[in-house]
Parts: C-alpha cells; structure tokens; sequence
C-alpha cells in the first residue's frame, strides 16, 4: 500500500530560500500525462502547507520515497536546476536487491531514452548487508537479498532501476525492470506493493549563502518493515534509519 496520504507532508530541511520533504511512495511530483489516474501531487499538497508557491528543482520517481527538494521563489528554482544539470548534487540513494550484490561496483552502462538517443549513465555501488531467508521463490528453498547504497552521478529516466536490472540484482518492488516472481511473491504474502528505493540524502553548496548543505530522509514504514521482514542487521553501516 502506498503512504501517499500520510499528511502532512514530512519536511526535513527548510530555510528562506529551499524547503525538503520526505516524498512518500506512490506521489507524483507533479501532474503527468503518463499517470492519468492520479489527482494529487507534492507540488500542490507542499504549496497548501506552507501556503505560498513551490519550485521543484528535481525529479523523484513516483514509486521512490525520499528527499525532494524544491525552491520557493524563481531565482532559487533556476540557479537550483541548474546545478542538478551540471551534476554539483550528490545524490545518495539506498535499495533492496535481489541476490548478492559485489562489495563494491562502478555500473557503467548507457541508457536509450524514448527517441532512441543514447545517454551515458553511470552508478556506484556499495553494499552494506546481505541476508538469505527462507522463501521459497522458484527453485530455491530459500532467497537472499541485498541492502546497497547507489550513488549516480549522472541522472537519466529509471537509471537506478535500469542499471540494478542490467546487472542481475533488480529493486525489489519493481515494475517492470523488475523480477516478477519476487514481486508477486512479496505482494500475495506481505501486501507489499512499494518499490525499495529510497532517495536518502543530497548535499549541495547553496547557491546564494555558499554553505554546504546535506539533507537527509530517513526511511519510509514500508522500507523499514521490508528491513525487518528480511533480518537485515540494524546497525549497518551509514543507515538512515528512524
């Protein structure tokens, strides 16, 4: 189930010129052709909690939770974009995968956009903590999965679900780069139908004061169940947990 009606929106970082939420799963960032059946958006709920006009300054997937950033007036909106575009952004991002993922993995790997174009696309791996379980998915009597920390620092459409895909370990919860059978499985058994990625941290130099700013999202209810539902060790390293 999807939390995006949990409100008021949670705001982990505000100052005169940048305010943060904690996107839940399931909410778009703003209205889109290609979700027709959605008719509530985190621009329009942020701007009627705070009561005044919203930027947002960067793109969160509907199906990922965490950190979104807007601006609240033009000038911070464009000077904000604009070093997403450039890639002065680090952008933290934590997910559970299928298998057991390499300690460490730089996926490089290009992605075609609609038109058919070809994008760079490039995606650091870490993994913080492995665990097998007995589920019994397909052949196997049990099942092992993997916490990992991505880092992109390129930012193309689905990129961090592309490139789990492409290298055997998708995002738990995905569709359709997703596995199938773990989906349906995780669906039928727990009534899990978020996906496991969550955008966990940004850090930036703000454009008019000059600090550097990191802001940080802890861990949705769903992604901390799905934790605790596969025995991931708790005090793993550099978890955002609640």
């Amino acid at each position: 189930m999807t939390d995006s009606t949990h409100l008021p929106l949670q705001i982990v970082y505000q100052d005169e010129e940048l305010v943060a939420i904690n996107k839940p799963n399931g909410l778009l960032v703003h209205r889109s052709p290609i979700a027709a059946d959605a008719d509530v958006f985190a621009v329009q709920l942020l701007r009627d909690q705070l009561g005044q006009k919203v930027f947002p300054v960067h793109r969160l997937d509907r199906k990922t939770s965490g950190v979104l950033l807007f601006a609240l007036n033009e000038e911070m909106n464009s000077l904000m974009q604009q070093q997403f575009q450039d890639g002065k952004v680090e952008k933290t991002y934590h997910a559970i995968v299928r298998g057991y993922t390499p300690d460490v993995l730089d996926i490089d790997y290009p992605l075609k956009k609609e038109d058919g174009a070809i994008q760079e696309a490039f995606t650091s791996l870490r993994t913080l903590a492995r665990t097998e379980v007995d589920f019994a998915i397909g052949k196997h009597s049990t099942s092992r999965y993997s916490l990992v920390e991505l880092k992109p620092t390129t930012g193309r459409m689905h990129q961090l679900r592309k490139h789990m895909a492409h290298i055997f370990h998708p995002i738990i919860g995905d569709r359709p780069h997703g596995c199938n059978k773990q989906n349906r499985y995780f669906k039928e058994r727990f009534e899990m139908n978020e996906m496991m990625l969550h955008a966990s941290e940004i850090e930036f130099q703000h454009s008019l004061t000059g600090r550097h700013i990191t802001i940080r999202a802890p861990f949705r209810k769903g992604f901390a169940a799905m934790m605790d539902l596969l025995s991931f060790v708790k005090n793993a390293e550099n978890l955002i947990c609640h």
